[in-house]
């Protein structure tokens, strides 16, 4: 093959080099809400399950920027309401992700809580995707109790596991009755092998690789690919 002339700049990767002077489009907008696990405790920022998604969908030629991440580890439902509030006025995103109830069910906070909490956070994300809730995507809440922390916390995991399997078949049925995207992560979660980060607790970076792989197809559909 013939060398490219010096400074003759690569051919796209994909699709076919736009028109001279057509408009370029802005990439889409992404906001992520949740707790540690949209955070990325314990994995450099790379690591980050909507980061590693944003990457993912980037490849495939969808035109995503880096996600808005409002999310803090130990956060509650009613904790992540109270921190949208005071982030000021957060617009309309053109996707928006919600993974959150991990820490309801730590503290041991009751279900019909979970249930009204979360709704009201599913109808603030529905509005902040412009009202559309096809452009909104629920992960799962992931089984902490199969974690080396989980093992060595002294709790129930039968019981942690039944827990949590309630509060995502309420957070599933929310997400059907308004039809918003549900991807099951929890699966993943407890599979054996799952990989952990060094706290013992949150997952590492190939873990989450595996959440934004489960999310990619739902939300590439979502976008329009």
């Amino acid at each position: 093959m013939t060398a490219p002339w010096p400074g003759t700049p690569p051919a796209p990767a994909r699709g076919k080099w736009p028109e001279a002077g057509a408009p370029v489009a802005p990439p889409l907008t992404y906001l992520a809400l949740g707790d540690s696990y949209t955070i990325g405790e314990s994995v450099p920022e790379a690591g980050r399950w909507p980061v590693q998604l944003a990457a993912a969908l980037r490849e495939r030629g969808i035109g995503l920027a880096e996600p808005r991440i409002i999310a803090t580890t130990g956060w509650t439902t009613d904790e992540l309401s109270a921190a949208m509030d005071a982030a000021g006025p957060l617009g309309t995103w053109d996707v928006v992700s919600l993974l959150i109830g991990v820490n309801n069910q730590y503290r041991g906070r009751d279900l019909a809580n979970y249930a009204e909490e979360f709704a009201a956070l599913l109808d603030r994300a529905i509005t902040l995707a412009h009202g559309r809730p096809d452009r909104v995507l629920v992960m799962s809440i992931p089984d902490w109790g199969t974690t080396p922390f989980g093992q060595a916390s002294g709790r129930d995991t039968a019981s942690i596991a039944a827990e949590l399997d309630a509060f995502n078949a309420t957070a599933r049925a929310a997400c059907e009755a308004r039809g918003v995207a549900f991807v099951d992560i929890t699966p993943a979660s407890r599979a054996p092998g799952a990989g952990v980060a060094d706290d013992g607790l949150h997952p590492d970076a190939a873990q989450y690789a595996a959440w934004a792989a489960l999310a990619l197809p739902v939300a590439a559909v979502l976008l329009g690919d």
